[in-house]
């Protein structure tokens, strides 16, 4: 157990809590949290992690509620939030600061019941209709690994779910363990086998808040020695997630 540590609450929790910022929808991931059908509240592999540091930071947690990793990354360096975890890419890194990996995931795609996509190579054609969330890793991916079709980005997955519900979309362009929560969902959908993008999720800080990120750091990895993410993935639905080896970076 880390004991409070006077300069990594001054390091992360600046104004006495701990804002962190959470991507809510309507699938659950190492990034993406859904709402409690009873409470409303987010409930996530994040948001365990988020109240796993506040409690050895010893203060409280504020959940700052975004609609995609996207936006957390857009909402970085305007002062709302304190600490994150999303998906890096090189754009990301110009963004926010990241610690090292906690998840390593994949990307792929989903098609309706009678596809005749049977390959992620298949979705490649002209006329099929790609749908991903804007401004997340998986959408660049998806764009640079399409030649001949496009893909359209929308604001969150609500507006995915419901293009790709409605018949308008060929594709829905998501992580893999999000698509796995979806499926129920879909019956006789298809998650193609494979992926299209691969990449770690770190927490991650404001830019210049280097201290904030030693002190993030330290309590991530403390977190994947002690079993915490693993009991995190394993409660929310990911018992097939590995937990990142210690001092991974993407």
């Amino acid at each position: 157990m880390i004991e409070r540590d006077a300069d990594a609450v001054s390091a992360l929790a600046p104004s006495g809590e701990l804002r962190v910022a959470i991507a809510v929808g309507k699938a659950k991931s190492a990034v993406w949290t859904m709402p409690d059908p009873d409470t409303g509240e987010p409930e996530g592999v994040t948001v365990d992690l988020a109240r796993a540091i506040a409690s050895r930071l010893d203060v409280p947690l504020r959940l700052v509620e975004l609609g995609s990793s996207g936006a957390i990354i857009a909402s970085a360096n305007e002062g709302t939030w304190d600490l994150s975890f999303t998906p890096v890419d090189a754009e990301r890194k110009l963004a926010v600061l990241f610690g090292p990996d906690f998840y390593r995931g994949e990307s792929t795609y989903l098609v309706p019941a009678g596809s005749p996509i049977r390959t992620i190579d298949e979705v490649d054609r002209d006329g099929v209709r790609v749908v991903g969330v804007e401004d997340t890793a998986t959408i660049r991916s998806a764009r640079r690994s399409l030649a001949n079709t496009s893909v359209a980005g929308v604001a969150g997955i609500d507006d995915a779910l419901a293009l790709f519900r409605e018949g308008r979309a060929d594709a829905l362009a998501l992580g893999t363990e999000s698509l796995r929560s979806l499926l129920p969902g879909f019956p006789s959908a298809r998650i193609l086998d494979g992926h299209f993008h691969a990449a770690g999720t770190a927490i991650a800080v404001p830019l210049g808040h280097e201290e904030a990120l030693a002190a993030a750091t330290e309590m991530i990895e403390a977190l994947k020695a002690d079993g915490t993410v693993r009991r995190a993935f394993d409660t929310h639905g990911m018992a097939a997630a590995e937990v990142a080896p210690p001092g991974g970076y993407s």
